[in-house]
């Protein structure tokens, strides 16, 4: 019997976990942190053995194989180790994808991923395919080929999965858009970035399909996109693109052409998120009145440019999932209101600079929601009078509340990572939207 470690006791190593039960490996659970009750039910439930707040060498030693947690970089000491006498070391989805025939449609860029990966479902479903969702949007891939019941995954994918790449090919690929993000991970290097995010396409063939932002620096001078035998679709703002926005149209040539009111959400950002998935659609033979009614009924995923509120005539906009300058940047370009903006948190090496048109044009006043706020007041503060330093979510949303006026827009996109104040960005924006609620 083969010998599975799965290293990390959250959503996707335990998936791994049941996938490696189902296919009669032997299967051991490690987690240097403490492992959530429910994981340690579904563990015990299914008899499979685990450790938590340690790595006992003597038990990981002898893996025939080890999935590893996305959130565990290749320079921890235990993967160095694991390296080192050879133990091949992969990801959750590179694991899943080795029991599975259904075809893979994956996802991934700096912004936009669970918008874009949620409209693809939608339509899918829109269109009667037998599909499932998952991967970094919450859902284990690999729980979900324990049965393989769907013929079609909708997969996001973030770069920390896409290292983990050997062999999983995707039929349809998609990369909207490359900004920098996670530096710390890559040694501060761009290109190193940018690589993880290309694994995506790593495995392309003849028959499968590559859709890019053909407007995106990154994209457009990668050599592997030049290179792939797949067959390559883009989409951006010019008719030279498989498929492009104008102020009033969403086109793909020769398939479809819909109206942007005929999209729920707003912002050109959104527009490319739409686009990246009417191509999957055009790629699948998705006829244009369901692609219609897939946007026009798909609703806004929560901590993205999401509506919550308005309370004495100022809406308040949760944007938490905005944990980078150019989530913050496409967020500040939709807004048409002034704005009284909520950032800050754990700083991944940001270069606010690009964000100081907009601050000038549309922002009214800074509350800083994080505990070292100081570079954020150093690039804004001789732009920006007022700023305002608060360490939690009532805090921030009361000081909005005295500041904004009637027809203001108090909009928190952070910039940044939520892990100084909050357990993580759903926690920082459920906490914002429970304190708007109170306002009311």
């Amino acid at each position: 019997m083969k010998y599975l470690v799965v290293l990390g006791a959250g959503e996707s190593g335990v998936g791994a976990a049941l996938l490696g039960k189902a296919k009669n490996w032997k299967v051991f659970v490690s987690d240097y942190g403490k492992i959530a009750p429910k994981y340690q039910d579904i563990l015990t439930e299914n008899e499979i053995d685990f450790e938590e707040e340690q790595h006992t060498w003597e038990i990981i030693e002898g893996a025939d194989l080890v999935v590893k947690s996305p959130g565990i970089p290749d320079k921890s000491p235990l993967i160095q180790k694991l390296k080192a006498q050879n133990t091949p070391i992969i990801s959750e989805i590179e694991w899943a994808a080795k029991f599975t025939r259904a075809k893979l449609i994956g996802i991934t860029g700096s912004n936009g991923k669970t918008t874009t990966t949620s409209l693809i479902y939608h339509l899918l479903k829109k269109a009667n395919l037998n599909v499932g969702l998952g991967g970094n949007i919450g859902n284990s891939f690999a729980a979900m080929v324990v049965d393989d019941s769907f013929d079609y995954y909708v997969l996001e994918l973030s770069s920390f999965q896409l290292e983990g790449i050997k062999d999983c090919a995707f039929e349809i690929a998609v990369l909207l858009n490359i900004s920098p993000d996670h530096l710390d991970r890559y040694d501060y290097k761009m290109e190193n970035y940018v690589q993880a995010k290309l694994q995506i396409q790593k495995n392309s063939k003849e028959d499968s399909c590559i859709i890019y932002n053909a407007e995106d620096d990154y994209f457009k001078t990668a050599t592997e996109l030049k290179n792939t035998s797949a067959k390559i679709l883009t989409f951006g703002t010019t008719a030279d693109k498989n498929a492009f926005y104008t102020s009033e149209n969403l086109i793909v040539q020769n398939t479809y052409n819909i109206h942007v009111n005929d999209f729920s959400l707003v912002g050109k950002h959104n527009y490319s998120n739409a686009l990246a998935a009417m191509l999957v659609g055009a790629q699948l033979g998705i006829e244009e009145n369901v692609v219609k009614d897939a946007l026009q009924t798909f609703v806004a995923i929560p901590h993205r440019l999401e509506k919550v509120a308005v309370v004495n005539g100022v809406e308040y906009i949760n944007d938490s999932k905005a944990t980078n300058v150019e989530a913050t940047y496409f967020a500040l370009e939709a807004m048409k209101k002034p704005v009284h903006w909520i950032v800050g948190g754990v700083d991944k090496g940001n270069d606010y600079s690009t964000l100081i048109p907009f601050v000038q044009q549309k922002v009214k006043s800074i509350l800083c929601l994080g505990k070292d706020n100081q570079k954020i007041v150093e690039v804004f503060g001789s732009i920006i009078p007022i700023i305002n330093e608060c360490s939690s979510a009532k805090q921030v949303v009361e000081k909005a509340a005295e500041i904004a006026q009637e027809g203001d827009i108090v909009l928190l996109s952070p910039c940044c990572a939520s892990f100084d104040l909050f357990k993580n960005y759903e926690d920082r924006g459920n906490q914002f939207k429970k304190e708007i609620n109170l306002l009311k």
